[in-house]
């Protein structure tokens, strides 16, 4: 049984579901701003041009300036931005010890394939060899992101490899988003127990905004169908509710079989990215400090 905090959560998810009334790409981006949860008297945050793509440093007392994270929020690749996911930002920065780049890299479809995969690969770059205090090598780097993001951070672990660019220390994935051809049988299994996902035929739509006439198979866009090889470590997380978790469990079956070091981890009752609900949400708070050990130990 769920408990009163999921419940309180769940209630709020139903009242304003995705697509509701189907509105305006605007729309939607003003929106999801307006319901992110504000940031704490405690975090710093501090714009920066990261390789000609503009971000924010988003940095706790906690924070080890050379101890790096780069962040791609999720949103479909058409909405979500920095302000959207600067709370989660914030909290994984505390659980990991780390400073975060939180990108705001181009959205479709003004800015079709790849030119999410073209700002979060220079954001690797600049986050290698620049922190919240300016030039300088890291000690450690990571890459994460959710939902599309998380399928933008694999995209770009592929492309640091193919660039010859060093990969980070490891890569989280939360919720990712990993096949925008939309086979995974989870999209009906799970289709009656998602609470924010609730109609496929707006993910086909963000997919076909995005792609921009791209195969949906090219790997770069659909992890999915990429070759893992020499891939980092990864812990992915997704919940058990969620009608992408078979966009998880895949690639995670297919990267250990290439010999990746994956963690993966399926949370009951869970639905996508209930990580954002960390202050509200116990779970949303577990599933972060587990991103923050993992961080730790891989830095």
């Amino acid at each position: 049984m769920a408990s009163a905090e999921l419940q309180k959560v769940l209630g709020l998810l139903a009242e304003r579901p995705l697509g509701e009334g189907n509105p305006t790409l605007e729309e939607m981006r003003a929106g999801m701003e307006a319901s992110s949860f504000p940031t704490t008297e405690a975090a710093t945050v501090t714009p920066v041009d990261a390789n000609g793509v503009p971000g924010e440093w988003v940095t706790v007392p906690e924070s080890d300036p050379n101890r790096r994270l780069l962040y791609v929020h999720g949103g479909g690749y058409v909405v979500g931005s920095p302000v959207t996911h600067r709370r989660l930002c914030e909290d994984i920065a505390r659980a990991g010890g780390c400073s975060v780049l939180n990108l705001g890299y181009r959205l479709a479809p003004e800015h079709p394939f790849p030119a999410a995969v073209e700002d979060a690969i220079e954001g690797l770059k600049f986050i290698q060899s620049n922190g919240p205090d300016g030039e300088g090598a890291a000690d450690a780097t990571f890459v994460a992101g959710d939902s599309a993001g998380g399928g933008l951070t694999l995209a770009t672990l592929l492309t640091a490899r193919e660039q010859g660019v060093d990969q980070p220390k490891a890569a989280i994935g939360i919720s990712s988003w990993t096949d925008l051809a939309i086979t995974g049988e989870t999209l009906k299994t799970r289709a009656d127990s998602d609470p924010l996902i609730t109609d496929n035929a707006m993910i086909k739509d963000m997919a076909s905004q995005y792609l921009g006439g791209a195969d949906a198979d090219n790997p770069l866009a659909s992890p999915l169908y990429a070759d893992y090889a020499g891939l980092p470590p990864l812990l992915l997380q997704v919940g058990d509710a969620e009608v992408l978790l078979s966009d998880t469990t895949r690639v995670a079956e297919k990267a250990r079989a290439a010999g990746v070091d994956v963690v993966e981890e399926v949370w009951d009752e869970m639905f996508h990215v209930w990580h954002q609900f960390a202050p509200m949400l116990p779970e949303g708070q577990a599933a972060v400090d587990r991103i923050g050990e993992f961080i730790c130990q891989h830095a």
